[in-house]
């Protein structure tokens, strides 16, 4: 038997909405930081204990995202959302080097914050090599 094919996609189950989750990832003394300039990483490992509402058919999903950048950093929502749909694409063609390393281990998620530091635009290819650093790094640290 073949196994599923993988999905270059990113679905809503995918990010991470949940109030009381992102609570958890900037509030609590667990979450861990990583940078690879222009972003930063902020992620939590959380267990199936820690995980809310279990019978939902999200939490299946091993990897959550969000993406933040700042009005602070770009004033014009323009800039803002090129920068955005630049690190969500970047994510998108390379989630699985994260979400295999997740899957190695049973009842594990990694909510995973993305956010943005720097004043200045990048090409998408500076965006994916970034993105590429952090997710390989967090991979490394699970």
């Amino acid at each position: 038997m073949k196994p599923a094919p993988r999905r270059y996609t990113l679905r809503k189950e995918e990010r991470l909405c949940s109030k009381t989750h992102i609570d958890q990832l900037f509030m609590g003394g667990k979450s861990r930081s990583l940078s690879a300039f222009p972003l930063r990483a902020v992620y939590l490992v959380a267990n199936d204990e820690q995980a809310c509402n279990k019978g939902k058919e999200s939490d299946a999903v091993p990897v959550k995202i969000l993406i933040s950048v700042p009005k602070k950093h770009f004033k014009r929502a323009v800039k803002r959302n090129r920068v955005k749909r630049q690190i969500r694409e970047a994510y998108r063609k390379n989630k699985y080097t994260l979400i295999d390393k997740v899957n190695e281990e049973d009842g594990r998620q990694v909510r995973l914050a993305l956010i943005w530091l720097d004043n200045e635009l990048h090409t998408s290819a500076e965006v994916e090599a970034s993105v590429c650093n952090l997710l390989l790094r967090i991979g490394e640290r699970l």
